[in-house]
């Protein structure tokens, strides 16, 4: 069988810690990941500082199978994600001729001047393997599990998409959902005692707010591992819970 995979999450970046940029990479990377059976494990938002990059990095590399940054590759002064990766893997940051070539090719069709600046997103650590995409004229990159690319979500989505056949298969991560009207603390009890029974799965419960949210129920708790016939036990048992204590429940999916 399969074993499922992890991943990290490295977001870099000085706009999202101050909030003038609000991060929406996260969620299509985790939703991405889990369809090749990868599980994000861990996320981190670190400033524009070498140190903090180069030490979250060999940090996170080593904890999980994969780390996926976005962010710090464009051509400004504090975009220092590839200077930051060569010394986390005690390598030069340099130019990368195809890429260099790419870049002046897709400059030179516009008319526009290839300026010292933008030759800054021509390089990468010594020994990365580039990434082209369908949709971006600067490609991502890899070295070793940390796979690179850029902060804007449109570019970061195609550069991850270009990834995708370079990962490892997962077992495949599988989900249900029960509803209930039931209050977090009552129920908190009986979710640690199936938790503790069923080490292999996973179960969150997210309170809802009924005047807003499409599910008129007070909570959501879902119920996420790879054997489905585990997961239906596992529903099956918070529904009972339910029940005994006087409330309504239903198995969304």
């Amino acid at each position: 069988m399969k074993e499922t995979l992890s991943a990290a999450v490295l977001l870099i970046g000085d706009e999202l810690l101050s909030g003038s940029i609000q991060d929406v990479n996260l969620a299509h990377i985790a939703k991405t990941l889990e369809q090749q059976g990868i599980r994000v494990r861990e996320t981190r938002i670190v400033p524009d500082i070498e140190d903090e990059i180069v030490a979250a990095v060999n940090h996170l590399r080593k904890k999980y199978h994969y780390v996926f940054t976005t962010g710090g590759i464009g051509p400004t002064h504090d975009d220092i994600t590839s200077d930051s990766i060569a010394k986390a893997f005690g390598v030069k940051n340099v130019i990368q001729q195809s890429v260099f070539d790419l870049f002046k090719s897709y400059l030179d069709a516009k008319g526009l001047e290839f300026t010292t600046a933008a030759q800054r997103m021509a390089y990468a650590p010594e020994g990365a393997e580039i990434i082209e995409t369908g949709g971006s004229a600067i490609p991502g990159y890899r070295v070793e599990n940390v796979f690179v690319m850029a902060g804007v979500p449109r570019i970061m989505q195609t550069m991850l998409e270009a990834s995708l056949d370079r990962l490892e298969v997962g077992s495949a991560i599988l989900n249900s959902a029960v509803h209930a009207n039931v209050r977090e603390g009552e129920i908190a009890k009986d979710l640690q005692e199936i938790q503790d029974a069923h080490p292999n799965v996973d179960i969150g419960s997210y309170p809802q707010d009924r005047a807003t949210s499409q599910i008129k129920y007070s909570v959501v708790m879902v119920v996420r591992g790879v054997d489905q016939q585990e997961i239906d036990a596992v529903c099956e048992k918070i529904l009972a819970a339910c029940t005994a204590l006087g409330h309504k429940a239903v198995l969304a999916n």
